[in-house]
């Protein structure tokens, strides 16, 4: 279901052509959200998907990225622990991690989980559309 074409289009669309601009201001602005989103979904026109999949990698893209949406991923995963562990969002708001977490690890942890997010959203998109 996922190609080796997909995940360099994904690699080329969210590093290769995102700027410093769109990286630090994504998730502050929708208008850098929007310039990253219709730069990522170019590499996926090489693909030749249909208009609905386009549409879906490139409006998903945004949301995902524009609102931070996988530290919600991030966090919900802590209810498959006993109750007694449970965080609160407070606590893990920035990243969907405990602040007790190191940073640097947070940070990379969460850009594991978007990448994950987008490259299965990817892969449905240009497979059912």
């Amino acid at each position: 279901m996922i190609t080796a074409n997909q995940l360099i289009a994904h690699a080329v669309g969210d590093y290769v052509l995102q700027s410093d601009w769109m990286a630090t201001e994504k998730t502050k602005r929708s208008t850098a959200a929007a310039v990253h989103a219709l730069s990522y979904g170019l590499p996926f026109l090489l693909l030749d998907p249909s208009l609905g999949a386009i549409a879906v990698i490139v409006v998903t893209h945004f949301f995902i990225d524009r609102f931070r949406l996988a530290r919600f991923v991030v966090f919900g995963k802590n209810f498959f622990a006993p109750r007694s562990c449970w965080p609160t969002w407070t606590d893990c708001n920035a990243t969907g991690y405990p602040s007790a977490r190191p940073p640097w690890l947070a940070v990379w942890l969460l850009i594991a989980a978007d990448n994950v997010l987008h490259v299965l959203i990817n892969a449905l998109a240009l497979r059912f559309l």
